[in-house]
């Protein structure tokens, strides 16, 4: 089992949200002063309050999106057929005003990457085959926290296969079950990282993952090109459970969200504080740094006044002194110093070009083997799994029963040397 060239570093399994979205799509809602394409989950919220805009229409329009644009960005894996059910119970609970009406999350349509366990009617198999027909015992912890402010599960994200741990040499962001993933700005180009949902179903989208490669590490590839703020928590703050792991030693749920240029503040980040929980041993255990009100007390604008930010750029800036990312990324930082932060410029990282490369740090032999450990512990906890051989020595044993056969012969048995009448008579001796 290899993972996405020896350069690829864990990858953040991420959910996604859909608060903005789609090319061109600027329609307004019924006379509200903000457009669909612009829109935050506070204007959202608030034109459902109004009855301006209900969960259902919100949910029909995304599935028309993607139907109209997945067949050429490859980006949702499966719809939920239970969205609009869930769209119409959240317009019932509005009306009724229920307590659960005053999430923040309540009503707003949500994809989860492909390897975010539900247990619903949608399928959990990181874009595999092998997975598909499976049964998880229960939701992960981060959907249990999303259905709980009753969000709408709008359906599963496209993601490299097995989160490009499939192999050294298949294509970044294809998989079998959903195709390759297409960037929307430029369709002859791949998306980055393992995430395949793009700008055409953007909004609190996931950060496809740490890569690297040889010279600079990018946090967060896949959100970068895709106009995609990602959000990486601390290890263990949000609950790993039900995912599809890779490395339970550096697995993390983290996000991302679309946010046009200038409007992002404190209530951006809103969505993400409800995943926070301990329903996790990791996430227990790192509860007991989580102050005491939880972090929404702390969002508050200019608070990086007398912060001091430690800003890296070898080996990371291999942009030109002249190139619009470096121009954008000055601009950040002039914006940081006005704000009053401390900027400590040109860090250097000691053992950088080691850290940089999985073979010389040991990181890609501790993620085969740390992978192989935890999804035989995934596979474990399943109620069905096609790759389980009980349930498919069960179903061999079921179709011999009903056909009253002796074995089933495989055609490759041929090229053993061992004949049909030998396998019966061994089948037989069993």
């Amino acid at each position: 089992m290899a993972f996405y060239n020896s350069n690829c570093f864990p990858l953040i399994l991420s959910l996604v949200l859909i608060i903005i979205t789609f090319f061109g799509f600027s329609s307004e809602v019924r006379g509200y002063a903000f457009s669909i394409g612009e829109a935050t989950i506070h204007d959202i919220q608030t034109a459902f309050k109004q009855y301006k805009l209900t969960s259902r229409e919100l949910v029909e329009l995304y599935i028309g999106e993607i139907r109209r644009l997945n067949p050429v960005v490859h980006g949702v894996i499966e719809v939920n057929p239970d969205a609009l059910w869930q769209a119409n119970k959240a317009y019932a609970e509005r009306k009724l005003e229920a307590v659960s009406s005053s999430s923040p999350l309540h009503g707003i349509p949500i994809l989860l990457k492909d390897n975010i366990a539900t247990k619903d009617r949608l399928n959990t198999t990181a874009c595999s085959f092998a997975l598909l027909g499976s049964v998880v015992p229960r939701d992960a912890g981060v959907v249990a926290k999303l259905r709980k402010r009753r969000a709408i599960i709008l359906g599963k994200a496209g993601l490299s296969e097995w989160a490009s741990f499939r192999s050294t040499s298949a294509p970044n962001a294809w998989s079998g079950r959903g195709g390759q993933g297409k960037n929307p700005y430029v369709l002859s180009r791949r998306s980055g990282g393992s995430s395949k949902v793009d700008r055409p179903f953007r909004g609190f989208k996931h950060g496809g993952g740490f890569f690297r490669n040889r010279d600079k590490w990018v946090h967060f590839i896949s959100c970068k090109r895709k106009l995609v703020v990602g959000i990486k928590p601390t290890i263990g703050l949000t609950s790993r459970s039900g995912i599809v792991p890779i490395s339970p030693r550096q697995d993390i749920v983290g996000a991302g969200l679309y946010v046009e240029p200038f409007r992002m503040r404190w209530s951006t980040w809103m969505p993400l504080l409800v995943l926070i929980g301990k329903t996790h041993a990791a996430t227990r255990e790192a509860s007991k740094f989580i102050p005491y009100g939880g972090y929404k007390q702390f969002l508050k604008p200019y608070e990086v006044k007398g912060k001091r930010l430690g800003v890296v750029r070898n080996p990371f800036s291999s942009f030109p002194n002249d190139s619009t990312v470096i121009q954008a990324f000055e601009s950040h930082l002039h914006t940081l110093r006005q704000s009053g932060a401390i900027l400590v410029n040109n860090l250097e990282i000691n053992e950088i070009n080691t850290i940089l490369n999985a073979t010389q740090s040991g990181e890609a032999l501790a993620l085969v083997v740390e992978f192989k450990l935890a999804l035989n512990a995934y596979l474990k906890d399943l109620i069905i799994s096609p790759v389980s051989w009980r349930d498919c020595q069960e179903k061999f044993e079921k179709i011999m029963m009903e056909n009253k056969l002796d074995a089933l012969i495989d055609e490759r048995l041929k090229k053993t040397g061992i004949t049909e009448d030998q396998a019966v008579n061994h089948r037989r001796q069993e």
